[in-house]
């Protein structure tokens, strides 16, 4: 092997290896993303699924004394 291959050789990896890392930050950057919507999603005061369902459950209680 010349130093002319060797220089490309090194030349090509340099390049994979920064779009790879660029190809990194991006789906880092989309994941984030994605994460903070789905904590804005997710409605800690939104009725839950057995309240639409009975929606009269636990309104009233039953006391006899």
């Amino acid at each position: 092997m010349d130093i002319s291959e060797l220089s490309m050789s090194l030349s090509q990896n340099k390049l994979l290896t920064a779009v790879g890392t660029a190809m990194l930050g991006k789906t880092l950057d989309v994941m984030e993303g994605q994460a903070q919507l789905l904590t804005e999603g997710i409605d800690m005061n939104a009725p839950s699924l057995e309240s639409l369902v009975y929606p009269t459950s636990g309104t009233m209680i039953d006391m006899r004394i």
